[in-house]
């Protein structure tokens, strides 16, 4: 009964935080910019040289309509929330990769850590398992987007460039097919481990040189280990729950991260490219982009439901920015910094929200706008990790984790 105000709110925002350390998270990256009128947002009543081709849809929010090629999303609008009001602040590929994944204005001389780097750092390995893995390789690395930056190399993910839909799926670091490879690797580990100890009796400052170290050590750890093979063995998922998730890379790499975070891997980027629709928009999305983004999106939700698993798993989606409102004359979209849309479900984010809105063109957000930095701050909210962590540089520059965003309140509660 002593106990004071301020105390007890400190007490009850710890315990609360604590809770949500359990959380872990699968953030779907759309490289390119997907186009918010032709997904999310669609302005049916606007000029044809604005709303497009596709005609819309009903889903099960009222008086919210999504395109019409995207009906799986649409029937299961109550079990994730879209941000119609996201404000990207960016028109530019590769400083979009940075700042979307970050939640920090692009800064050339100090790179930002990624989402999965923090969460990296901040929880490490568990149960034996890579703490971040990044499904695909479409994210643009010019002005270091995906990437641990200032925390140090050993918080980079683990990167998966093979397609988890060849019908052989085999990740090239995890895979030893035979004893002669596994005693082949023992013998390169052990040299790699002389020369490790020969740098480090000559090198002044040990810094990097203990980041690979540790990044070996384990990650010699993982290709031995039959729980890592495991978690990227897809073919142990029934047939019908992989044609739910649709035939194509992305939709086998979202299959692929649920079982990842059922194992214990604590962050994982799923990438997706060709968003960037400059030209032939409406062909692009209709054939390609939207079909694979509907059957794999819908099916993690529905899977990760179905196992008991969304509440203690974020799910979030975005790319670059928006596209341009008004078609251009090779039937495209382009860059467009003042609109865009993300989604986000489950790890306690509140289902059922449509957050903000666009302007009758889809030009401008005209309520509740969500920047980067707000997206950051409820993302970590989510995860459990306080927004004013503070960090160092390697050259012992204090930096405050999310200085600038807040925590989106219709999405937190």
């Amino acid at each position: 009964m002593g106990l004071s105000l301020p105390n007890y709110l400190r007490a009850k925002a710890d315990v609360s935080v604590a809770s949500r350390k359990d959380v872990r998270c699968i953030l779907m990256w759309m490289q390119g910019g997907p186009s918010h009128i032709d997904m999310f947002d669609p302005k049916p009543d606007a000029p044809v040289e604005i709303r497009g081709e596709f005609k819309t849809i009903p889903t099960t929010l009222p008086g919210i309509r999504f395109t019409e090629h995207l009906p799986q999303l649409a029937k299961l609008t109550d079990h994730y929330s879209v941000i119609r009001g996201h404000d990207p602040k960016n028109g530019s590929h590769g400083t979009a990769d940075h700042i979307m994944m970050t939640g920090h204005k692009f800064n050339a001389s100090l790179p930002f850590p990624c989402f999965g780097s923090v969460i990296s750092k901040e929880r490490g390995y568990h149960e034996g398992m890579l703490p971040f893995v990044q499904m695909g390789r479409n994210i643009d690395r010019r002005f270091n987007g995906g990437i641990a930056g200032f925390l140090g190399d050993q918080y980079n993910a683990f990167e998966v460039g093979e397609d988890p839909n060849e019908p052989v799926f085999r990740v090239r670091d995890l895979s030893i097919a035979s004893e002669a490879e596994r005693a082949r690797l023992e013998r390169r580990y052990g040299m790699l481990n002389d020369l490790e100890q020969y740098q480090k009796s000559i090198e002044n400052s040990a810094g990097p040189v203990k980041a690979r170290e540790v990044f070996y050590e384990k990650a010699h750890g993982l290709i031995t280990s039959p729980a890592a093979k495991r978690a990227f063995d897809i073919n142990a998922e029934p047939e019908k729950l992989r044609e739910r998730y649709g035939r194509t890379k992305f939709g086998q790499s979202c299959l692929v991260a649920r079982r990842l975070i059922e194992s214990g891997v604590q962050f994982v980027t799923v990438t997706d490219g060709g968003w960037d629709t400059h030209q032939n928009n409406f062909k692009s999305l209709k054939e390609k982009n939207l079909p694979r983004l509907d059957m794999g999106f819908s099916a993690l939700i529905e899977d990760l439901q179905v196992r008991g698993m969304l509440d203690n798993t974020l799910v979030v989606w975005f790319g670059d920015f928006g596209r341009t409102p008004k078609i251009n004359p090779s039937a495209g979209r382009d860059h467009w910094a003042t609109a865009g849309v993300a989604c986000m479900a489950g790890g306690g984010i509140r289902p059922g929200q449509v957050v903000g809105q666009t302007n009758p063109l889809a030009e401008y957000v005209t309520d509740n706008p969500v920047s980067p930095q707000d997206l950051a701050a409820t993302i970590y909210h989510s995860l459990g990790v306080p927004l004013h962590t503070w960090y160092k540089t390697q050259d012992g520059r204090p930096i405050e984790l999310c200085p600038e965003g807040k925590p989106v309140k219709q999405l937190i509660g």
